[in-house]
């Protein structure tokens, strides 16, 4: 059975080193007039691909790709239209051939969402996973989530 989550277990936004705003869609609600909870798929999956595909980090070498292997959404309150969002990112964990990020949406200065995020590398040509390169692991170092350290020591 899982304990039940205290107030002082919020994430707090400073804690994700990477950061952007996004905007609440009328499209993003459901019949019970929130935001779906589908749609915190794409909210989280924005914060990561804006990182990662975006050339100059150098998180991604040539022949080289990203897939998303699990996602853990907590949903922590309702998000309603219309309204602006806060995304955060923060590596956590290396694999050998994976990342784990923890992701957050807030609202209004509060938590409304977050998640824990596993991708794999993989080899484009054969789609199969492949050891992450020390650059990577190097250039994600100042995503790390503030208090964690990515390698488990």
């Amino acid at each position: 059975m899982n304990a039940p989550v205290r107030a002082d277990d919020a994430p707090r936004l400073e804690d994700f080193p990477y950061r952007l705003s996004d905007n609440v869609r009328f499209a993003d609600l459901d019949p019970n007039g929130h935001v779906n909870n589908a749609v915190y798929a794409s909210y989280f999956e924005t914060g990561r691909v804006t990182l990662v595909k975006d050339r100059s980090m150098g998180l991604m070498p040539a022949g080289l790709g990203w897939i998303m292997v699990r996602l853990d959404i907590h949903f922590r309150a309702e998000l309603h239209w219309p309204g602006q969002i806060e995304l955060g990112l923060g590596l956590v964990k290396f694999g050998r051939t994976s990342t784990t990020f923890d992701q957050v949406v807030f609202s209004e200065g509060r938590c409304v969402a977050s998640a824990k995020a596993v991708t794999v590398m993989i080899d484009e040509a054969t789609r199969r996973p492949t050891p992450l390169p020390a650059e990577v692991k190097q250039n994600f170092r100042r995503w790390v989530r503030r208090g964690v350290n990515p390698d488990g020591e």
